[in-house]
């Protein structure tokens, strides 16, 4: 349903949007700190499921409603940036990941990087932004977004998951040490509240 032409052009696009450092590489970073790389790899998915999700309802035209209702908007950015807070103080609390403490589990990592995406406004807007120059309008419309949101899915699993394996590989090396786990966590707790401080000085555009 997409020509061919148009897909072989949207590739490289998406990749080099994929290779930007974003807040999903960014909390796949910290997750990969902090649990390891399994951890890492289960919020990476999350963050494609929450992707795909924006794709779907921007396909089906919720997208518009929701950047033409600042109250929405708002709403939605709000909540992101307190479950983000949340996420910092309970990564703070949790102490240094030692030996006898277990890392964070995938099935969690996965929740909190599926909720993070999913309150994150600035991504169905992305996509209401991106993806149509590349959709044909004589053509099904959501058949093409589900496509090409699927290409921009996997690019960032790729991307995202080679960044919080890197990171949850050395993570679980310096967790041997006490003082290198604290600062860890600190690290880890330092990039949910850069996240939710960008979110909270978004820009509606």
């Amino acid at each position: 349903m997409i020509d061919p032409v148009v897909l072989l052009a949207f590739v490289p696009a998406a990749l080099a949007l994929n290779l930007t450092p974003g807040a999903d590489m960014m909390f796949c970073l910290g997750q990969g700190l902090r649990g390891g790389p399994r951890a890492a790899l289960a919020a990476d998915v999350g963050i494609a499921a929450g992707c795909m999700v924006h794709v779907l309802l921007a396909g089906i035209g919720l997208g518009a409603a929701v950047a033409a209702a600042p109250w929405l908007f708002e709403a939605i950015r709000w909540i992101g940036v307190a479950y983000l807070l949340i996420l910092a103080v309970q990564t703070l609390r949790a102490g240094p990941v030692v030996r006898d403490v277990p890392p964070v589990r995938p099935s969690r990592a996965f929740r909190e990087a599926l909720v993070v995406n999913l309150t994150n406004p600035k991504v169905i807007l992305f996509v209401l932004a991106f993806l149509p120059q590349f959709v044909d309008p004589a053509r099904p419309v959501l058949p093409q977004f589900l496509i090409l949101g699927a290409v921009l899915s996997l690019g960032g699993l790729v991307i995202n998951g080679l960044v919080g394996v890197f990171a949850g590989g050395a993570g679980r090396r310096l967790a041997r040490s006490a003082t290198a786990a604290r600062w860890l966590g600190r690290i880890s707790a330092a990039v949910f509240v850069g996240l939710a401080v960008r979110l909270a000085l978004m820009q509606r555009s």
